[in-house]
């Protein structure tokens, strides 16, 4: 495995390979496509679903194009968000693709937010399961409610609940979002998934790496996508700065770690 670094010494994702309405149809498979930073797409069997898509309009400086704008989605049947931070929950993107996007879930928090926006947001619990077509959803705890550490977050206490990952059952498998999270004993409790969306931040507030190789090695069988890295120009913030070369000699069957440029497709 060989890495791209800028001249600041930051990992870089490869170069992103964009798509278009061809990723968008109705297929006899399941594509996972990396969107960047923490941004997924799913097309299962023609169901379209978008995780955290940033597609736009970020607050910092970007090391990718995307690999998609939103003006060139064509449909989705539905949009997740895993919580309110801005690399996750994008105002921008979200609003943008209203008159495309059948239908929005989040987090009960979160889904309040999008609804002030003028996003018809749905909340969920963690643990409660829903459906989208054929694609069965069910949210999964996470712990990232950082805000309550700083001044600048305290008109309201942040709990656990507003924040999750997601765990999706499609037709050709399974496949896990823990979402930026401090790994929790229950994540290590988990049916065996088919892929992990997997973020290795070393960073107290996502899964640190130690953490990530555990998860890792605690589903030896899971295909490891590699997320949050290698997308934002951020070279002295620690969870944009993961680099998947650190994983090598740690994790069991290495094969498995996926490092997708974005807009590539893994198909399950």
């Amino acid at each position: 495995m060989e890495i791209l670094k800028n001249e600041k010494g930051q990992a870089v994702a490869p170069q992103t390979q964009k798509f278009g309405q061809e990723a968008f149809e109705k297929m006899n498979a399941t594509e996972i496509r990396w969107l960047g930073g923490a941004g997924i797409m799913m097309n299962s069997h023609g169901t379209n679903i978008m995780i955290d898509p940033l597609l736009e309009g970020f607050d910092m400086p970007l090391l990718i194009d995307m690999p998609i704008l939103p003006e060139n989605v064509s449909t989705l049947d539905a949009l997740l968000v895993t919580h309110i931070d801005n690399d996750h929950f994008s105002r921008l993107t979200c609003k943008d693709l209203l008159s495309v996007c059948e239908s929005y879930h989040a987090p009960h928090y979160v889904a309040k937010v999008m609804n002030e926006e003028g996003i018809p947001g749905t909340g969920h619990n963690i643990h409660e399961t829903f459906t989208v077509d054929d694609v069965r959803v069910t949210l999964t705890p996470a712990k990232h409610n950082w805000q309550n550490e700083s001044s600048k977050y305290h008109y309201r206490e942040w709990k656990e609940e507003d924040y999750c990952g997601y765990w999706f059952e499609t037709a050709d498998g399974t496949i896990w979002l823990p979402g930026d999270s401090r790994l929790l004993e229950e994540h290590l409790k988990m049916p065996q998934p088919d892929v992990i969306l997997f973020d290795f931040a070393d960073n107290e507030w996502h899964i640190t790496l130690e953490g990530a190789i555990k998860l890792a090695n605690t589903y030896p069988n899971a295909d490891l996508i590699c997320i949050h890295w290698g997308s934002v120009d951020a070279p002295q913030m620690s969870p944009f700065n993961g680099n998947p070369e650190t994983l090598m000699g740690r994790v069991i069957n290495p094969q498995r770690i996926q490092v997708l440029a974005p807009g590539e497709v893994y198909t399950l």
